[in-house]
C-alpha cells in the first residue's frame, strides 16, 4: 500500500506478488472500473500474483486517492500519464495493461500515449468508445447524469453493483467530478487506434454483460491477433462473478506471452 505525488495530487497503489527481479514474467497493471477501486481486484490477486508482479491503484476522485476540488485535475490524459508514473513507482519500464470497464479503455489510451511501456493488453468488459459524435454525446449525457446524482444524493448513488459494493470512497463529489471528465469521451481517437495495436491482446467479457458484448466482438475484430475469452454466468464484473473462470483465462493468455 503506497501512494506517489503527482503536482500535488496523491495517487494510491498497490503492489502484490514477487519483488522486482523475483519473477521473469511482465508485470501487470490492472485498473479499475468507474465507481469502483483497487479493491475490486481482491478476489484475483492470489492466482494472478503467484507469479508475477500485479500492480493496482484508485483513479482520481475514487477510494484512497485524492479527489482535488479542481476540474482541470481530471481527465484522460492526466489518468493515463497517473498509470505511467505508477509503473514508475513500482520500478516496471514496461508491464501488461489491463482493466475493466473504464479501467481497459484507458488501457487503450494507455497504448496510444505510451505504447513502448506495453507488453500485451487484457481487456475487460470494456468498450473502445465511438467513431460518431452523436452515440458518443449519449455515452457522455450518462456520464454527466450520474455525476449529477452523485452531487445530489451523496454515495448512495453508486448502488450496489458487484464492482462498487466492497469499494470505499470519500469524496461524492470527487465521483462526480470523475464522471464528468474521465468518463466522458472527447473524440474517436481510441476506437481509431485498434487497427494499429500491435501486441498481444485479450478481449474479454461476461456472457451476461450484453451492453459490453458487441464491443468486445468489435475490438477482437479490429485488433490484430486478438484473443476472445466469453466468462458463462458474468455480468459486467467478470472477475467479481466468475473469479476461477477469469483468472483462468487471462493466465492462459498470459502464459502466451
Amino acid at each position: 500500500m503506497s501512494e506517489l505525488d503527482r503536482d500535488g495530487v496523491s495517487i494510491y497503489y498497490e503492489i502484490h506478488g514477487p519483488h522486482a527481479g523475483a519473477a521473469d514474467a511482465p508485470a501487470l497493471l490492472l485498473s479499475h472500473g468507474y465507481g469502483a477501486t483497487a479493491q475490486m481486484w481482491t478476489a484475483n490477486l492470489a492466482a494472478l500474483a503467484r507469479d508475477r508482479k500485479v500492480i493496482t491503484w484508485d483513479i482520481r476522485g475514487h477510494g484512497r486517492t485524492d479527489s482535488p476540488e479542481d476540474p482541470a485535475l481530471y481527465s484522460e490524459e492526466l489518468s493515463v500519464q497517473d498509470m505511467a508514473a505508477v509503473l514508475d513507482a513500482a520500478g516496471e519500464q514496461s508491464a501488461v495493461i489491463g482493466g475493466l470497464s473504464l479501467g481497459g479503455y484507458l488501457s487503450l489510451a494507455f497504448n496510444i500515449r505510451y505504447p513502448e511501456r506495453v507488453t500485451a493488453l487484457v481487456l475487460c468488459d470494456t468498450g473502445p468508445g465511438y467513431k460518431r459524435d452523436e452515440p458518443r454525446e449519449k455515452w457522455n449525457d450518462m456520464a454527466r447524469r450520474r455525476a449529477d446524482q452523485l452531487d445530489a444524493e451523496g454515495l448512495a448513488a453508486l448502488g450496489e453493483s458487484a464492482e462498487v459494493l466492497n469499494s470505499l470512497h470519500r469524496s461524492a463529489h470527487g465521483l462526480a467530478l470523475a464522471a464528468r471528465h474521465i468518463l466522458t469521451q472527447r473524440d474517436p481517437s481510441v476506437i481509431e487506434s485498434l487497427p494499429h495495436i500491435k501486441v498481444p491482446t485479450l478481449v474479454l467479457v461476461g456472457a451476461d454483460d450484453k451492453p459490453f458484448l458487441q464491443a468486445a466482438d468489435v475490438m477482437a475484430a479490429k485488433i490484430p491477433g486478438a484473443t476472445e475469452a466469453v466468462i458463462p454466468d458474468a455480468g459486467h464484473a467478470a472477475n467479481i462473478d466468475q473469479p476461477e473462470l477469469f483468472d483462468g483465462a487471462v493466465l492462459n493468455f498470459l502464459a502466451t506471452l
